[in-house]
């Protein structure tokens, strides 16, 4: 699944250290997810959404 964490992140001037304290979890799963390497639980998705305040596919775009 792609995604577009980084440039959400990027665009709010957060850390990724930032970012990963406000949804508890690590710096590393935030990197994860950017690199494509994690895919993340829903639960984290919406965390994700509701912390950038964007809909889901701001962030995730699912292609088969």
């Amino acid at each position: 699944m792609e995604n577009k964490l980084k440039e959400l992140r990027s665009k709010k001037q957060v850390s990724q250290n930032t970012l990963a304290e406000a949804l508890s979890v690590s710096r590393q799963t935030i990197n994860s997810i950017e690199n494509g390497k994690f895919d993340q639980s829903l639960t984290l998705a919406i965390k994700l959404t509701r912390y950038f305040q964007v809909p889901l596919e701001a962030i995730f775009d699912y292609k088969e």
